[in-house]
C-alpha cells in the first residue's frame, strides 16, 4: 500500500509547525514524500552513472518526455535482492553535451523485479539492492544515514505550508538567501545536516526563516588567535564598533562582576546550536578555569543563509555576515572552521581586493569580493593532542562584508543557484526577466557578468576560484545581470606560486596542519600544477553552476546547450582578443582543453579520501576551441 493510498489521518493530529512531530507525520503521507525521495534517487543514480561506480546500460528510449531532447535514452542499473534475484532500476534521460553529464527526467525511477513486475523505486530498496554491491559496513551505513536524513530534512522544508511564490518584495537578496530550498544540484546528500534533529532543522534551517541570536563568549587571549583585514586597525575595536557601545559595555560589566578584565580577552560570537550542543562539552575545562567566559546573547537578530553556518544581520543588513563553526555535516562535509582558514580569510580577500583595485580591466568589470574583515579561532595547539582532535575547528568565526555595502542605486542581488529555482506554481523565479529581455539577451548578459571576472582572475593573475552557485551573487538592475559579487575565500582559492603574475603580492598564509591534510586531501590552496588551478575553477563553476544553468535554460526555455556554450566560448575568445598580453596564460590555463578533471563527489563518499578521486570530464568548450569570429 502506498503512502497516498492510506486512510486519511485524524484531523486532530494535523499541524502547520515544522518542529511538531505530527507535522512530519503529515509530510510522510503527502505528495511531497515521493517527490523528495525520487529526487534523491535520481541524483544518486545520475552520479553513479556519471562517476561509473557500477556498470549501467544506455539504450535508445522509444518513449520520452525530455523537452527539446535530441537523443533520449533509457538508463538502467542492475541490483540484487537478498535472495540473489536480479532487479533493475531504470529511468529515461539524456546524455548531455555539458561534460557528458547524465540528466534523468523528472519522473519516478522504476524498479523492475526478476519476474518483470514494475513499481516506483524506493530509496531503502535502492540502497540495499544497488549500493551494497560496491560498499558495505560502516561506510555504507554512514552514507545511508546522510541520504535518509536528506530525505527527512528536505521533506520537512518542502512540505512547509508557506506558498513559495516570490512577489516583488520577496525578490531581494536577503529574502532569496533564506527561501531558495533546492540545495546542491549534483550531490545526493544535499540536505543531510547530520547533527541537527528535525526540531533543530526547523529552528536553524534557512528555509524556515527564524530569527537567530548568537551567543557571545570571551576567550582568553592566551587561548585565542585573531586576524583582521587592513581595513581594521584593532580586533576588539572592530568588535566594539560592530556590537555598539551599549552591548560592549554590558559585556565588559559581565566580566567585571567576575573580577575579570575585558582587555585580557577576545570576544567571539557562537552559533546558538553550537553553544548548546558542542561548546560546553568540548571546552568545559576552559569554562571552569574562566579561559572561556559566557557573555550572553547578542541584541541583533540574524537569519541563516543557504550555507546554514553563515548568518545575515536582520537588524542591520549592512553589518557584516557571521560565518561560524558548526559541528554538523552537510553535503558530506563537516561544517567546522579550521583554524588556519580563519586566519587566512582576511589575508586572501585583502589580496584579491588589492589585485582587483589595481587592475583597470577588473575595475571596468565592476565585480567585487566580499572581504573577510576579521576572524578569530580558538588556539587548539594549547590543548593536549587528544583534545585537539576532539575540539578541532569547533570554535571560530569570520566576519564577512555585507553585499549591501556594495550595491549601487537600482541594483539588487540573487544567489547564482537561485536562478534555477522553480516556484510552487511551476514558474521559474527568473521568468519575468526572461520575458522582459528575451532568452538570448538575458543569458548572454548573465554569462558576460559571471564568466569574465572568473577567467580574468585566472588569466590576468593566475588564481583559480571556487565559484560555485552559493558563492556567486549575481547583481542585476531590474533583472538584467550587470556584475557579480564573489564570497567565501578563506579556503576557496588555488594558485601556483610559479604562475602568479605578481607573486610578491601574495600573502604569507598560515599553513594547514598535517592532521587537516590527512582527513581532507582535496582541500589545498597551493599547488605546483597549473592544471590544478584551472580545474579548480572548472569543477565549481563550469561543471556545477554553469552546467545546471545550461540544462535549466534548455528545459524551461528551449535554449540549446550548444547555444549556451557557444556564448560562453565567445565571451572567453573576446577576452583573449582584447588581452593578448596574457597569451602564455591562455595556453597554460587552457579553458578549451578536450577534457578537464572533475571531482567525483559520490565516489568520495562511498570509498573515502584515501586517494584523490577525479575523472576526466568532456569539456563542452572544446568544440569552440578556435574562434569563428
Amino acid at each position: 500500500m502506498s503512502f497516498t493510498q492510506q486512510r486519511p489521518m485524524d484531523s486532530a493530529l494535523f499541524s502547520t509547525q515544522p518542529n511538531d512531530p505530527f507535522y512530519m507525520i503529515q509530510a510522510l503521507h503527502s505528495e511531497h514524500f515521493q517527490a523528495v525521495e525520487q529526487r534523491i534517487i535520481r541524483q544518486l543514480m545520475q552520479a553513479m552513472i556519471y562517476e561509473e561506480i557500477l556498470p549501467y546500460t544506455q539504450a535508445e528510449s522509444a518513449h520520452h518526455t525530455v523537452a527539446n531532447s535530441q537523443s533520449p535514452h533509457q538508463f538502467t542499473i542492475a541490483g540484487q535482492t537478498t535472495d540473489q534475484q536480479v532487479v533493475q532500476y531504470t529511468c529515461a534521460g539524456k546524455r548531455m553535451i555539458s561534460f557528458g553529464r547524465v540528466r534523468l527526467e523528472q519522473i519516478p525511477v522504476t524498479r523492475i523485479s526478476a519476474d518483470g513486475q514494475q513499481q516506483t523505486a524506493r530509496l531503502h530498496e535502492f540502497l540495499n539492492e544497488v549500493l551494497q554491491q560496491v560498499q558495505q559496513g560502516e561506510r555504507l551505513q554512514q552514507f545511508r544515514n546522510e541520504l535518509e536524513q536528506t530525505l527527512l530534512k528536505d521533506l520537512q522544508s518542502q512540505a512547509d505550508t508557506q506558498e513559495n511564490l516570490f512577489f516583488s518584495e520577496q525578490r531581494h537578496y536577503d529574502s532569496l538567501e533564506g527561501q531558495i530550498k533546492d540545495g546542491h544540484p549534483y550531490h545526493p546528500c544535499y540536505k543531510s545536516r547530520i547533527g541537527f534533529t528535525l526540531e533543530d532543522n526547523a529552528h536553524y534551517g534557512p528555509e524556515f526563516q527564524q530569527s537567530l541570536y548568537p551567543i557571545w563568549l570571551a576567550v582568553s587571549k592566551e587561548y585565542s588567535r585573531v586576524a583582521f583585514s587592513t581595513s581594521v586597525n584593532d580586533y576588539n575595536a572592530f568588535i566594539q564598533e560592530s556590537l555598539g557601545q551599549e552591548q560592549w559595555e554590558q559585556f565588559e560589566q559581565t566580566l567585571q562582576q567576575q573580577q575579570l578584565n575585558i582587555n585580557d580577552y577576545d570576544v567571539i560570537p557562537v552559533h546558538p546550536w553550537q553553544w548548546k550542543n558542542k561548546i560546553v562539552s568540548a571546552f568545559y575545562r576552559e569554562l571552569a578555569s574562566q579561559q572561556i567566559v559566557p557573555l550572553g546573547q547578542g541584541h541583533d537578530a540574524y537569519y541563516a543563509q543557504q550555507s546554514i553556518r553563515t548568518l545575515g544581520n536582520q537588524t542591520r543588513p549592512e553589518a557584516p555576515y557571521l560565518k561560524m563553526a558548526l559541528s554538523i555535516t552537510n553535503t558530506s562535509t563537516a561544517r567546522i572552521l579550521a583554524g588556519h582558514t580563519v586566519l587566512n580569510g582576511s589575508l586572501i580577500t585583502d589580496w584579491l581586493t588589492q589585485l582587483i583595485q589595481q587592475n583597470e580591466t577588473a575595475r571596468q568589470l565592476g565585480f567585487v569580493v566580499l572581504r573577510e574583515r576579521a576572524g578569530i579561532t580558538f588556539n587548539y595547539e594549547k590543548l593536549p593532542e587528544y583534545r585537539q582532535a576532539q575540539t578541532y575547528g569547533s570554535l571560530g568565526t569570520i566576519w564577512r562584508e555585507s553585499l549591501h555595502t556594495y550595491l549601487k542605486e537600482g541594483e539588487d542581488g540573487v544567489p547564482f543557484n537561485g536562478l534555477c529555482y522553480v516556484q510552487s506554481n511551476g514558474v521559474p523565479l527568473i521568468d519575468l526577466w526572461i520575458q522582459q529581455y528575451g532568452i538570448e539577451q538575458w543569458t548572454y548578459a548573465m554569462l558576460q557578468a559571471t564568466v569574465t571576472p572568473i577567467i580574468h582572475m585566472l588569466y590576468a593573475h593566475g588564481i583559480g576560484m571556487e565559484s560555485h552557485g552559493q558563492n556567486i551573487i549575481l547583481i542585476h538592475r531590474q533583472g538584467l545581470p550587470v556584475r557579480i559579487a564573489l564570497k567565501d575565500f578563506h579556503d576557496g582559492v588555488r594558485f601556483s606560486m610559479a604562475h602568479l603574475t605578481e607573486p610578491e603580492l601574495c600573502p604569507d598564509l598560515t599553513p594547514e596542519p598535517e592532521s587537516h591534510a590527512k582527513i581532507n586531501r582535496n582541500s589545498f590552496i597551493k599547488t605546483d600544477r597549473p592544471e590544478d588551478v584551472r580545474d579548480f575553477s572548472y569543477d565549481a563553476f563550469f561543471f556545477i553552476a554553469a552546467t545546471e544553468m545550461c540544462m535549466f535554460l534548455e528545459q524551461h526555455y528551449q535554449l540549446p546547450e550548444e547555444s549556451f556554450w557557444k556564448m560562453t566560448a565567445d565571451i572567453i575568445h573576446d577576452y583573449q582578443r582584447n588581452h593578448p598580453q596574457h597569451q602564455t596564460r591562455f595556453d597554460c590555463f587552457d579553458l578549451f582543453a578536450e577534457t578537464v578533471l572533475i571531482e567525483e563527489l559520490t565516489k568520495r563518499r562511498l570509498f573515502g579520501d584515501g586517494e584523490l578521486r577525479f575523472k576526466n570530464g568532456l569539456n563542452p568548450l572544446y568544440a569552440y576551441r578556435y574562434s569563428t569570429c
